[in-house]
């Protein structure tokens, strides 16, 4: 059976700890998507991590971890992730990289770093990781996939110089720049080459054999539907489909492979970069309070570490989110973070110029959007350690319930906490 585990909003919804948990019986887990960028936070008996590349079943030894096609790999990062699992304790992941991945490369991190420069006050707060550059480069056909690092010099030089020419004329004429070093690039692919040898794989023909086994194979996302080119807060967005439906082709599977799509929300809302974010908590004082108690350690990203943007929960958002998805399974995290509240806003509708709505629009209209608030009574205590669905407080089974009822897609998960077993299955009524 193949799951794809995917975000509902902006990302950081607590993918990581959920694919962590269902990879307890899984055979295969992938990364289908997406870069170094973002992290997943992970909380389990080896500790506390954050993974950036890496896929989260990395601590199940029965899991083969897959790098997809569709990721932007970064080979340093990846290599020093592994690194440091082993030097932490956790046994090194049986690792697999697809042979059709693309590579990174030290100039797209230098195009993204000189790019938000140049655009200072109207930059897209990129985490300056070279995504943007890369994902470009890969639909100009410039990219450069893994099985070509294994080419003979004469042909990686030919193409070295094709792009360099290309390159060297922004570098030069727009950012005043060095040109790129030929010699050092060749030298830059020979290490990540020799790096990488041990792990690459004809993935597709791997992933054929496991679905015909009927093993379990989870594919991992990164960020949220509203992070999608063309279905998020475009421009505001990143730079690979964030989309359960993309897992097909990030991975090589058949579509109809994927028959389970949980998809991560969380039990209030948070971004972190510029966009549109119509729940936004405006109050400095207010936001930081949950901000603090919020994730896991607060709410920090877990690749740049910068303060995300917090908000109550936004139904349309969620509902549009769940929608793209093709939610089969709504997983709802960091539900305990709310304990501390008297009563909690949720937003129900977007008001635009007097008229109310429940569609989550397009870009342009959604920055005149004013959110409509209903207010639910808290539960004012602490749920961590609670293990059943009737064992809640019924303040916090309303606030589920009444949620469940506005977006109309099934929760069937409650995280309660940010370990792996924290966690409580429910029964849904709106289950199919």
């Amino acid at each position: 059976m193949v799951k794809a585990v995917v975000g509902a909003n902006w990302g950081d919804e607590g993918k990581g700890k959920i694919t962590d948990m269902l990879a307890d019986q899984a055979e295969v887990v992938i990364r289908f998507q997406g870069g170094a960028n973002a992290g997943h936070t992970i909380v389990n008996s080896y500790g506390k991590f954050a993974l950036h590349t890496l896929p989260s079943g990395v601590f199940h030894q029965n899991v083969t971890n897959i790098i997809g096609n569709g990721v932007a790999l970064n080979i340093p990062k990846l290599v020093g992730e592994v690194k440091e699992l082993v030097d932490r304790g956790v046994p090194a992941p049986n690792l697999m990289v697809s042979e059709r991945c693309q590579v990174v490369m030290p100039y797209h991190v230098l195009f993204d770093e000189c790019e938000e420069a140049r655009l200072a006050g109207k930059s897209f707060g990129s985490t300056k990781s070279g995504i943007a550059p890369f994902y470009s480069d890969k639909f100009a056909k410039i990219g450069w996939q893994v099985n070509e690092l294994f080419m003979d010099d004469d042909a990686i030089m030919e193409k070295i110089e094709r792009v360099c020419t290309q390159k060297d004329v922004l570098l030069v004429h727009l950012y005043h720049r060095d040109p790129i070093d030929r010699q050092e690039l060749l030298n830059t692919i020979h290490e990540y080459r020799d790096t990488i040898a041990p792990y690459v794989g004809n993935v597709p023909e791997f992933l054929e054999k496991a679905v015909r086994e009927d093993k379990t194979i989870l594919l991992e996302g990164q960020l949220g539907t509203m992070k999608d080119p063309d279905h998020g807060i475009y421009p505001m967005v990143t730079s690979s489909s964030t989309l359960a439906a993309y897992g097909a082709i990030g991975a090589g599977l058949p579509p109809y492979a994927i028959q389970q799509i949980v998809v991560v929300n969380k039990a209030y809302s948070s971004a972190v970069g510029a966009g549109e974010f119509t729940s936004e908590i405006l109050d400095a004082e207010e936001a930081d309070e949950l901000r603090r108690r919020g994730g896991d350690g607060g709410e920090y990203g877990a690749t740049t570490g910068r303060p995300r943007r917090v908000g109550w929960y936004d139904c349309v958002a969620s509902k549009y989110g769940c929608r793209l998805q093709g939610a089969t399974d709504v997983a709802f995290t960091v539900l305990d973070v709310l304990g501390y509240l008297d009563e909690i806003p949720v937003c129900v509708a977007y008001d635009i110029d007097g008229e109310q709505t429940t569609e989550f629009l397009v870009t342009h209209v959604l920055a005149k959007a004013k959110p409509v608030y209903v207010k639910l009574p808290g539960w004012k205590c602490d749920i961590r350690g609670i293990r059943k669905y009737e064992d809640l407080p019924e303040n916090c089974r309303k606030y589920i319930e009444f949620i469940e009822e506005q977006i109309g897609y099934p929760i069937t998960m409650v995280s309660n906490g940010p370990g792996r077993e924290d966690i409580i299955y429910r029964e849904s009524p709106l289950s199919r």
